[in-house]
């Protein structure tokens, strides 16, 4: 696929850009800071995830436009609410053959949009090779070889497939999948889920309520993302119970560990004040809750977590209020 460029070089940007570089292709990975730039291009070792060491073949640059100037493939690997600025900011820079590969996984605050529909947003309808690559992975895992599959998810079959191509090798299985609202939607509201399971690990409930959760949570998911458009096969498959499955369990998971740190009774300001990294679940749980009063989805889980992170309600007190609900049918 030519020059690959990566905007963002956290963890995950980081681990892909490794796994594309591994294959012998160059890559560029942008970093915003200078300072961060200039250390790993002395050290080689990546400022988050010590385990990673570049290859030559990957350069470090804090110039947008020599990042994007060039690339046949640019991907985003910024946090959800950051990626609207960063393309208004370089509109001038896009060319319409370029492919987007969106790594991130949220919902736009402000607009509601998933990170493929604010690109349509910003660029216009004209840029159709945007692909969203997604699935139930950890950065940590996936340079350490672990096998690990994901879903390149495109209405472009061909930009699908040349990115399914693009990072598959021994120990990364990639699957297409035409439904990218789906797999955007399931990879990001999972992360409202993963929070609440974090709360339960905090509390200190086992195993029934854990699977409890996954299961209610899975049906939330499935509710909203079919309500939006989106496939509900795609809601059963790795972007949606895989991916599931892996934030709620993984001790790497950031949102399940600000979950559990609220369950132990932290807040929210002290939490975030001691992470280094960004867990798209926070601003992803007052989307979720927008979006189900938008489209009249009843969503109590996704509801709970909202009002414990931002009206600082009781996690016991939440739980317990779930549990006296009315008694339905499955």
């Amino acid at each position: 696929m030519g020059n690959i460029s990566f905007l963002g070089c956290g963890s995950w940007g980081g681990a892909l850009g490794y796994v594309v570089a591994k294959k012998g292709i160059p890559v560029t990975m942008w970093h915003r800071n200078q300072e961060i730039v200039e250390a790993l291009t002395e050290t080689r070792t990546h400022y988050l995830v010590s385990s990673l060491t570049f290859p030559d073949n990957v350069s470090f640059t804090s110039n947008i436009y020599e990042a994007i100037h060039g690339a046949d493939t640019v991907i985003l690997a910024i946090p959800s609410q950051s990626i609207r600025g960063l393309i208004r900011s370089c509109q001038e820079i896009w060319m319409e053959e370029q492919t987007f590969v969106n790594v991130s996984k949220g919902i736009e605050i402000y607009t509601l949009m998933t990170v493929s529909e604010v690109i349509n947003d910003v660029l216009g309808d004209t840029y159709k090779n945007i692909v969203t690559l997604s699935g139930p992975s950890h950065a940590e895992e996936v340079i350490e070889g672990h096998p690990t599959t994901l879903v390149s998810a495109s209405p472009n079959t061909k930009a699908a497939r040349a990115v399914q191509k693009l990072f598959s090798n021994e120990t990364l299985r990639i699957y297409v999948n035409a439904d990218i609202k789906g797999v955007e939607l399931g990879g990001s509201i999972k992360n409202v889920i993963a929070i609440a399971a974090g709360i339960v690990d905090g509390i200190g409930y086992g195993d029934n309520t854990k699977a409890a959760l996954l299961t209610r949570g899975l049906s939330e998911i499935s509710r909203l993302g079919a309500a939006m458009g989106g496939s509900v096969t795609t809601f059963s498959g790795l972007s949606g119970i895989g991916d599931l499955m892996v934030t709620c369990f993984s001790k790497y998971s950031r949102n399940r560990f600000i979950g559990e740190k609220i369950g132990k009774g932290k807040s929210l300001t002290e939490i975030l004040k001691e992470m280094s990294m960004v867990a798209e679940g926070v601003s992803t749980a007052e989307s979720v809750y927008q979006l189900s009063k938008k489209y009249r989805i009843e969503m109590p889980i996704s509801h709970s977590v909202h009002d414990i992170l931002f009206k600082e309600k009781d996690p016991k007190t939440t739980i317990h209020e779930l549990m006296s609900r009315e008694l339905i049918e499955e």
